[in-house]
């Protein structure tokens, strides 16, 4: 799964707000929102959050694998 998690540290840090995204930077609320929930966004627009924050990948996203899940039929 991949989490949104140090984008929001790293926008803390920078002094960032959802509304300087949304006003100074027209990143949509949609996307803002699918931030939040750690939906997908596209690669154009990491690509674009980085260039915002000024930052690395690594500031954005990280990866989580899922549980592994038990398989009751064998």
């Amino acid at each position: 799964m991949i989490r949104y998690t140090p984008f929001w540290k790293t926008m803390a840090k920078k002094g960032f707000t959802t509304y300087t995204l949304r006003e100074h930077y027209k990143v949509s609320h949609g996307t803002v929102q699918r931030l939040q929930r750690n939906m997908s966004i596209t690669t154009d627009t990491i690509d674009r959050l980085c260039k915002i924050l000024d930052c690395g990948l690594e500031d954005v996203l990280e990866y989580i694998p899922d549980p592994v899940e038990k398989d009751e039929t064998r």
